[in-house]
């Protein structure tokens, strides 16, 4: 293989943008955003590797894992949750974070970075079953990337609070 994960992915990771990322949590624990990307870009990295993918798709599935999140806001806080219940009902449902962050991520990422159609469909599709169905091999590989380093953060997040339950560990700082 030709470029190395840093070679594809460092102009992003020193974008000031993608840096102010580090400032929110992202799946319970310690790990912030920019820990979940980064984590998902590697994911991706391997997994096309492993796939075969000529060198051109493993830089651009890596780089569509590295933004696939890059919507740039707390949906944790107390804005965010004020812009979702201007609406009611289904279009509530539909408008909550799990929903639409792929798109906005995709945007966002647009308008900082040179992405081609297939990333940003990797990008906007990667939350399915909640996004449209992945329809390309980089859309395919973001999504799974990304289920098998969530599922890994929500474990870790789920077992340290299980421990504090049980052992009385104190909450973390």
């Amino acid at each position: 293989m030709g470029q190395s994960f840093e070679g594809m992915t460092e102009d992003i990771l020193c974008h000031p943008r993608f840096q102010e990322l580090r400032q929110y949590g992202h799946h319970g624990g310690k790990n912030s955003l920019y820990d979940h990307l980064v984590d998902t870009a590697k994911q991706a990295y391997l997994l096309a590797e492993a796939f075969g993918l000529q060198e051109d798709r493993v830089r651009a599935v890596t780089r569509a894992a590295l933004l696939h999140d890059f919507f740039g806001y707390d949906w944790r806080s107390e804005d965010h949750k004020q812009q979702v219940r201007q609406f009611s009902g289904w279009k509530r449902v539909t408008h909550m974070h799990a929903f639409i962050h792929g798109a906005v991520a995709a945007d966002r990422a647009s308008q900082y970075f040179d992405l081609d159609d297939r990333q940003r469909a990797a990008i906007k599709s990667h939350m399915f079953p909640l996004a449209s169905l992945p329809r390309n091999s980089e859309a395919w590989i973001v999504t799974l990337a990304d289920k098998l380093v969530a599922s890994r953060e929500m474990s870790a997040a789920l077992g340290w609070r299980l421990k504090r339950l049980r052992y009385g560990v104190p909450a973390m700082q």
